[in-house]
């Protein structure tokens, strides 16, 4: 097993720039926005009524035709990991049960290990069962388990709970390997590509499709992120520049909806099967911060712990890092307490280093946010392009690091990406440039 080492040979990404890792690439790098004012339900009564909204989609189509009437029982988020299970796949070239009908790799030696967030019931559907169960114009507990809840599908639960994206996935595929679900925020796919990559090194699995995907664009979403106070609500006239990860007029963020899926891969493999590798996946770190239950106080879930401990299971140093991916999540405190992160890792480099941050393009994805990040930061190594960080113009006061708002041609052997939760857990992962 000291020999194995761990490739990424897909990427499946569906976001608001569109389905497939080219669409939100090409958006990223060309400086172009996703944010607009949504209409995936009214938020007229909103003071944000902004967000990333991914348009005419369904799991229907990436799923074998003797499935789809699954897709019935799957909320929005499972339907995005579905979908970038299936494009990462193809796009790795591996054929597996759900892809076609012969599969070229031995079921026992797949994984799965897919992020998630907190699921939000589709309302609509419950207060219509709710409404039954009113006795006098209020809800009767009583009322309800007579007659009420069989005003909903007896597999109504199930859209709901976070374990059903690797479910889902892990059946379509025929993965009989390890399968797990991590359901930790926004670090949700930082930490399930990590926790992936173990599998391969100590020689459980060969292949493992991971990542995370959540869609917050919902009335609770909207709700809870609104009374967190990190929404941007100054910008509804002006949606595609309301995200401004760093920059002097940072004033909130905006809900994006997306998922993110990598094919991680024995590097022996891959090479045996002459597959395309967009890197490697070399260091792995996690951290939390006990303190961040407060929400008043902003942290970035003691990431520079990660990003440390990421390096340092790469075997490299500081000065090794040629390429920074943040999180960038717009809300003042939080980028400036992510940048402080990232200069307890990585000290005075971080002002010389090449850094972006996805998330004035697409908003935040949440659990999805990870799962893309690392997607777009293997991207950018295959390709040696450092992507723009839209809506920067200038480092709002102690967010200096060497953000651009252009795209750069760069000369990267490695890339740390980090991302964090305000609930306080961090994760950071490690990419090296393949070597062919």
């Amino acid at each position: 097993m000291a020999d194995r080492r761990v490739a990424i040979t897909g990427l499946g990404v569906v976001t608001p720039a569109g389905v497939g890792i080219e669409d939100t690439w090409n958006l990223i790098v060309e400086g172009r926005k996703a944010i607009r004012q949504f209409d995936v339900f009214d938020p007229g009564k909103f003071d944000c009524r902004i967000g990333g909204q991914i348009d005419d989609f369904s799991a229907r189509k990436f799923v074998p035709k003797n499935y789809r009437k699954a897709v019935k029982v799957m909320a929005r988020d499972i339907e995005l990991a579905v979908a970038g299970a299936d494009l990462a796949f193809i796009d790795a070239g591996i054929t597996t049960k759900g892809i076609g009908e012969q599969p070229d790799i031995d079921s026992k030696r797949l994984g799965c290990n897919i992020g998630a967030g907190l699921i939000c019931t589709d309302l609509n559907e419950l207060g219509q069962a709710v409404n039954t169960a009113l006795v006098d114009g209020k809800f009767s507990l009583k009322a309800w388990g007579e007659h009420g809840i069989t005003n909903l599908t007896p597999l109504w639960l199930l859209k709901y709970l976070p374990n059903m994206l690797s479910c889902h996935v892990t059946i379509i595929h025929g993965a009989e390997g390890p399968s797990n679900c991590i359901t930790c925020g926004d670090a949700s796919g930082h930490l399930a590509a990590g926790e992936s990559a173990l599998y391969i090194l100590r020689g459980a699995a060969d292949v493992v499709v991971c990542g995370a995907a959540e869609s917050k664009l919902n009335p609770m979403g909207l709700l809870r992120q609104g009374l967190l106070g990190r929404l941007c609500t100054s910008r509804n006239d002006a949606p595609a520049e309301a995200v401004r990860p760093f920059d002097t007029s940072h004033d909130g963020t905006a809900i994006g909806e997306g998922g993110g899926l990598i094919i991680l891969e024995e590097l022996g493999r891959a090479q045996q099967r002459n597959a395309r590798v967009y890197a490697e996946l070399v260091g792995f770190g996690a951290a939390c911060d006990p303190e961040a239950i407060n929400v008043e106080r902003p942290t970035a879930g003691n990431l520079g712990l990660a990003i440390k401990n990421a390096i340092a299971s790469a075997g490299l140093t500081p000065a090794d890092i040629d390429g920074i991916i943040t999180y960038g999540t717009g809300v003042p405190g939080e980028d400036l307490a992510e940048v402080a992160e990232w200069k307890s890792a990585l000290g005075d480099a971080v002002a010389t280093i090449p850094a972006a941050s996805i998330t004035g393009a697409l908003g935040t994805m949440f659990a999805g946010s990870g799962g893309v990040q690392l997607a777009v930061a293997a991207k950018a190594l295959h390709e040696q392009i450092m992507p723009p960080t839209v809506n920067f113009t200038a480092a709002a006061e102690g967010c200096e690091m060497n953000f651009s708002s252009q795209a750069r041609p760069t000369e990267m052997k490695t890339i740390v990406a980090g991302v964090f939760t305000v609930g306080g857990q961090s994760g950071a992962c490690v990419l090296k440039k393949a070597e062919v």
